[in-house]
């Protein structure tokens, strides 16, 4: 049960900060272009990787890695809007975007782990 808690508390954060980081990003864009789940999702590789290197105890591995990156980023919103793009025959932004999400994606959790390793 414990395990559960520390899950559910860092998912509860992890999509609070998403929110706000979201927020904040589109405040401080004027562009169609998904800037804010980029964005998170980035950052999200980055820090798990980062944290996955420390190899952190139990604890912070289920409240960070699990509950806050798990709900910080986000999988779903990503093929929501990829779809958009798609069905609006947007083929340059899809192909633009997708590239970014998971090239940078993975070069950001590659960054995060070899900054983490200790």
């Amino acid at each position: 049960m414990n395990h559960m808690l520390l899950v559910a508390a860092g998912g509860f954060f992890g999509a609070v900060f998403r929110f706000g980081i979201g927020q904040w990003v589109i405040k401080q864009t004027s562009t169609a272009f998904p800037l804010a789940t980029l964005f998170v999702n980035i950052t999200g590789s980055f820090l798990l990787g980062w944290i996955t290197a420390m190899e952190p105890s139990d604890s912070i591995r289920l409240f960070f890695g699990i509950g806050f990156m798990g709900a910080f980023t986000t999988f779903s919103t990503l093929k929501l809007e990829s779809i958009q793009f798609y069905r609006k025959k947007q083929w340059d932004v899809l192909i633009l975007y997708l590239a970014l999400s998971y090239f940078v994606g993975i070069l950001a959790a590659l960054a995060g782990f070899v900054l983490g390793i200790r």
